[in-house]
């Protein structure tokens, strides 16, 4: 008998569900997808030259799309999305596809973009090198994930209310990667010079019932494998919402919501892309740049 599988975390086939969900009523709730999707073309924009074909992997409500307005710096956009709904939407060409295993041949795209997809893939070092093996050769990868400090707020409540009502704690809210985590996984799957950061986007809301409403409708609640099958109590929502309302809100009376978003930026390998010096094949001393005198490790500077 063989045990669970160590790269099942998330529930994909309930994602799948709650996407389509989503998709019914999903301008409500696109605030989120569509500050992210601005954030990514901002770097674009930043790189500075143009991309004859693009995807865009996660389309949700054509967010990307829309945040290029008039922009030439993609000439032909690729949409794809998990749902058959947010696929069939978009205004342009589309394909219904799973992000652990794309359809598209080796070389296809010199732009890939993702936003707010890929944190619920189980195999992400897996995803990242189909990715790059789409690219052509230079061809840029930008992606935006929910980090490990998303929702801090919720999770300390929730935890706290269960701890004092049932004595323990259970998965109820999905873990995601660091933003070290996320450097690692580019170099590992062989991007080109590879870069991560952070940032945080706050939202308010009027309590925290509100903030797990908005989680609901836009699909992104808790989908671990192993999380507690059974309805969570509404006494302990209450007391979650009483602690969250306690420690975290606002002089408005409002409470504020951190989504921590990791910005991925790798390039596929190519042999115009600079690459990094042999040691001791400089041709200047640091000490001549700096106008200052060199000296061995082993020597002490005195003073003057």
């Amino acid at each position: 008998m063989t045990g669970p599988d160590p790269l099942l975390v998330f529930d994909r086939a309930v994602l799948r569900q709650r996407r389509e969900r989503a998709a019914r009523d999903w301008q409500p709730r696109a605030f989120l997808k569509r500050e992210i999707a601005r954030r990514l073309v901002e770097r674009i924009d930043d790189v500075r030259r143009p991309f004859s074909a693009a995807l865009d992997l996660g389309v949700h409500g054509d967010e990307f799309h829309h945040a290029l307005e008039d922009r030439r710096s993609v000439d032909w956009l690729v949409r794809a999305d998990l749902s058959h709904r947010f696929a069939r939407g978009a205004q342009g060409a589309a394909v219904v596809a799973d992000e652990e295993s794309l359809p598209f041949a080796p070389a296809s795209f010199d732009l890939v973009v993702s936003g707010m997809a890929l944190h619920w893939v189980n195999d992400l070092p897996g995803t990242l090198v189909q990715i790059r093996r789409i690219l052509r050769p230079d061809g840029l990868f930008l992606g935006a994930m929910l980090g490990g400090a998303t929702l801090w707020q919720l999770r300390q409540a929730l935890a706290q209310a269960e701890s004092e009502m049932d004595g323990g704690l259970s998965a109820r809210v999905s873990p995601f990667a660091t933003l070290a985590d996320a450097a690692a996984l580019l170099h590992r799957a062989g991007f080109a010079l590879p870069v991560a950061d952070s940032e945080t986007i706050e939202v308010e809301y009027g309590d925290a019932f509100r903030l797990m409403q908005d989680l609901r409708g836009m699909g992104e609640s808790n989908l671990v494998v192993d999380r507690r099958r059974t309805a969570t109590r509404r006494a302990m929502l209450v007391r979650a919402a009483e602690i969250y309302h306690e420690r975290f809100a606002l002089g408005s009376g409002r409470v504020p919501a951190s989504f921590e978003v990791l910005f991925l930026h790798g390039w596929a390998p190519d042999r115009s892309q600079p690459r990094p010096i042999k040691p001791g094949s400089a041709s200047l001393r640091l000490a001549d740049a700096l106008g200052s005198a060199e000296r061995s490790a082993g020597e002490k500077a005195g003073r003057g």
